[in-house]
């Protein structure tokens, strides 16, 4: 991913306001990020822990990229290895806190309405990280190999992120 600015993050934002948009604080590391690992731009807001955000680029010709705002939800549940979930965006297996379902206000009047979608994601955020085997899931006494390639893995989760991006947007999946 190109790197991005702290202002073309926030201009970036389809289901939120600009007030939103400002609200949200960046991750304290923002300036060290490994932009050449990164897919996409996701981060938990350090100043709330419910609240996140991603920002994903998008095919050439339209936007260039695109944000939304989050919300994480409350996890209750005890950390096991016996009991997992998976990422549905890079299909990497957690043990039971390391994925938390993630649901956005759809952009324009129908988020105003409340409507939202969510999806489960990777609770860090680190999806690319770990498609790239630079981050590891704690607790996982097995591992599943795939006989993708990481850059057809990478593919698959950028469409999968497309497709949960362009749903919020209220826009045709690519």
């Amino acid at each position: 991913m190109e790197p991005i600015s702290e202002a073309e993050i926030r201009a970036s934002f389809v289901n939120c306001s600009k007030g939103e948009a400002a609200r949200i604080k960046l991750p304290t590391d923002f300036r060290e990020t490994p932009w050449d690992d990164l897919d996409f731009f996701g981060w938990i807001d350090p100043a709330a822990p419910q609240r996140a955000a991603i920002v994903v680029p998008t095919p050439a010709g339209a936007r260039p990229r695109v944000g939304i705002l989050l919300r994480k939800a409350e996890g209750g549940g005890r950390v096991s290895a016996a009991r997992s979930s998976m990422c549905q965006v890079c299909l990497t297996d957690h043990n039971a806190g390391g994925v938390s379902l993630f649901t956005a206000p759809l952009a324009g009047a129908a988020g105003r309405n409340g409507n939202s979608v969510g999806d489960y994601l990777c609770s860090d955020l680190a999806c690319s990280l770990y498609l790239r085997g630079k981050r590891q899931p704690k607790m996982r006494l097995v591992r599943f190999e795939e006989t993708l390639t990481a850059t057809e893995k990478i593919d698959r989760a950028l469409l999968k992120l497309s497709a949960f991006t362009s749903r919020v947007a209220g826009s045709p999946a690519r």
